[in-house]
């Protein structure tokens, strides 16, 4: 299923190059796919925030039959299982955390979180041509928080020339990695004159996404993604969200390709 979404992402080139090393001899029945590009995103400014910022965000997408992939959207992937129906292997992403600048009120009182890598498997089932379901699971390769998430995807029949996809995403993730996102410590508590909040592990969002690709000539094309979240669980019922940010997280996206 081709997927034209833009997310920001900045991997390490080391998992880039895993993805380039040899990994057996697979039969690749699909084409190879290369494609660059550049685009803006505009996102919430930390996990739960009310407010919202906007960035110039690189797109790049490397897909290798048999092999596995590296893309802005879905990080790296290492194919471990090819069959018809069933695909699976390494995961690897890059997870944003919240940057001080844009903390606003809060700077000064609760931490700043710098990004981390993930590192984990994942596993799909493609029930026809337009239709997967899945899910990875992951893990900080320098910290304690383990994440789930679970995700159908549904490619639109094409209206024109006009490509559309519609997605259902939920995550959860672990209690420490739920705690440094959303909990708050009795320093932090005083600092904000909020409760100390030590959310367990659960549910963390479910979201609603769609995306548009516009082909403008025979490489070139726009894609808009529109992503509409819920926060859930002990990451909504936190301080963070109920007195300074905001259960609903959207996003938008807006990106020009070029296809080799």
């Amino acid at each position: 299923m081709r997927d034209h979404r833009l997310t920001p992402l900045r991997l390490r080139p080391l998992l880039a190059a895993c993805l380039l090393w040899p990994l057996g001899c697979i039969a690749a029945t699909d084409p190879a796919v290369f494609a660059v590009g550049a685009g803006m995103q505009r996102m919430p400014s930390w996990p739960g925030a009310k407010n919202q910022h906007s960035e110039p965000v690189p797109y790049l997408d490397i897909e290798l039959p048999g092999r596995g992939s590296f893309s802005t959207l879905d990080g790296l992937q290492i194919d471990l299982i090819r069959g018809t129906a069933w695909h699976g292997g390494i995961h690897g992403d890059y997870q944003w955390g919240r940057s001080r600048d844009d903390l606003g009120s809060l700077r000064g009182k609760i931490a700043s979180l710098p990004p981390r890598i993930n590192l984990g498997g994942y596993l799909e089932w493609q029930l026809t041509r337009q239709i997967d379901v899945g899910g990875n699971l992951g893990h900080d390769i320098n910290g304690a928080g383990a994440y789930l998430e679970l995700y159908a995807e549904w490619d639109l029949p094409p209206a024109g020339l006009l490509e559309q996809a519609v997605a259902l995403h939920w995550q959860a993730m672990n209690a420490p990695a739920m705690n440094r996102f959303f909990g708050i410590g009795p320093q932090a508590a005083r600092a904000l004159s909020a409760p100390a909040w030590q959310p367990g592990a659960g549910s963390q969002l479910a979201s609603l996404e769609y995306d548009l690709f516009m082909p403008t000539s025979k490489h070139t094309g726009v894609a808009l993604v529109l992503v509409y979240g819920r926060l859930l669980g002990g990451a909504a019922d936190s301080p963070l969200v109920s007195r300074y940010g905001s259960r609903t997280q959207l996003s938008e996206s807006l990106a020009f390709m070029y296809h080799l």
